[in-house]
């Protein structure tokens, strides 16, 4: 049951708590390149590290590489001709067999046209996610959380209750 709320919470919490546009923004934009990356290489491990790493929320970087990881077929098409186009550069080869050589970066899987172009394609729109993101979430951030903490289920998503409860126990032994 805790496995399923969890990930509520986080967003929830991303959302209602004290955290600032930018680190919600960059984590929004920082989702969507993870998330339009192909899962199951090393380049999507680093990506994640350097997710962790970051100042960005994850809980917004988490509900956007969901969001993102189910649509990201669909840009597959536009990944695969701009890994392609990327990869067949004649002026490229050697640098392409060069790096193929070196320790690790095969198991990127950067030589695979989707991967490839998924990654360019997500770096490519890493700064116009965080600039227009940045917006919408200086101007609702606040107004949700004043919305949302009139609700109970706000209390025991961000565990107020749970707290309450633990209190109440406590005091009464």
């Amino acid at each position: 049951m805790f496995l399923i709320i969890r990930p509520v919470r986080l967003v929830f919490k991303a959302l209602v708590t004290e955290a600032t546009p930018g680190q919600l923004a960059l984590g929004f934009a920082l989702g969507v390149l993870v998330g339009l990356v192909p899962k199951g290489n090393l380049l999507a491990i680093a990506l994640g590290i350097v997710l962790a790493a970051s100042r960005a929320n994850l809980g917004i970087a988490a509900a956007t590489i969901l969001v993102f990881s189910f649509i990201s077929p669909w840009f597959d098409p536009a990944s695969d001709y701009i890994g392609t186009w990327l990869l067949s550069l004649p002026s490229m080869q050697q640098t392409w067999t060069d790096l193929y050589n070196t320790p690790l970066m095969p198991w990127t899987s950067f030589n695979n046209s989707i991967v490839m172009g998924s990654f360019i394609l997500g770096v490519l729109l890493l700064y116009p996610n965080y600039r227009l993101s940045r917006p919408v979430f200086e101007k609702y951030t606040q107004k949700l959380s004043v919305w949302s903490r009139r609700y109970r289920i706000t209390r025991y998503l961000l565990g107020a209750e749970l707290v309450g409860l633990v209190n109440s126990n406590d005091s009464g032994s």
